[in-house]
């Protein structure tokens, strides 16, 4: 599906949500008794410093205004840019800063949603898709956290060692069917169908589910020992704040 197509579909009614000549998406439309918010990346576009600071001032403003509509992150961007002054001027801490907005938002009650129409890879995937409570795709999605070639030179295991390794771990695999397998993405919608009462189904089902990212890596065999580790951990936790007291 093209921009245009997912945002009729999610808005039937009408939207202001525009493009801007940097690629960065922002606006809102009318969903259900309130107005879902929509900011994201375009057209494959490399995340920088502007960029990510300009979509976590969208997110703060969303926060400020002190609804609880969902928050939409639409996303179809290359990784975060790759030039050295972006990195001089502290890219990590840019696209750091605009997940942690994400989270707050998050924490704040606000439903984020990523929305993966594109394709994404790296830190631009995860300041933006992954640092969503739930994150779904549409069909012909293409995200990757890191490519073989990249994930090879940190590695220092090869390209063939790692093709292997992805045919029967999807953590070492890119593409939409191995994050799904991972958990990372919860479902893929059908562009046939309404997105927007594909989109309610989802806020209705998820409202008290928590992140379950993990639970789903585990079901789906993609990650077998997160969903353990993870509850070993807070149950640490929580003996220690107890002892404590």
């Amino acid at each position: 599906m093209t921009l245009d197509e997912i945002l009729t579909s999610l808005f039937p009614g009408g939207h202001d949500v525009v493009v801007d000549d940097a690629d960065l998406i922002s606006g809102s439309g009318p969903f259900e008794d309130g107005r879902a918010s929509v900011i994201g990346v375009a057209n494959r576009a490399p995340l920088g410093v502007e960029g990510a600071a300009k979509l976590a001032g969208k997110v703060l403003a969303v926060i400020a205004a002190g609804r609880k509509d969902p928050l939409l992150v639409l996303v179809d961007s290359d990784s975060q840019r790759m030039s050295k002054r972006d990195e001089m001027l502290g890219l990590s801490e840019y696209l750091a800063h605009l997940s942690k907005c994400l989270i707050v938002a998050d924490m704040r009650g606000i439903p984020t949603i990523g929305v993966l129409y594109g394709h994404t890879a790296a830190g631009a995937f995860i300041a933006t898709a992954l640092s969503t409570r739930i994150l779904v795709a549409l069909p012909g999605a293409d995200p990757e956290v890191m490519d073989l070639p990249s994930m090879s030179r940190v590695t220092k295991l090869s390209i063939d060692v790692l093709k292997e390794k992805a045919k029967s771990t999807p953590v070492f695999a890119p593409g939409l069917e191995n994050l799904a397998q991972t958990g990372a993405v919860a479902e893929t919608w059908d562009p046939q169908k309404s997105l927007a009462a594909q989109l309610s189904a989802l806020l209705r089902r998820e409202a008290e589910r928590g992140d379950r990212r993990d639970i789903l890596g585990k079901a789906r065999g993609g990650r077998p020992k997160a969903a353990e580790i993870s509850l070993r951990v807070q149950e640490l936790a929580r003996g220690e704040a107890g002892g404590g007291a």
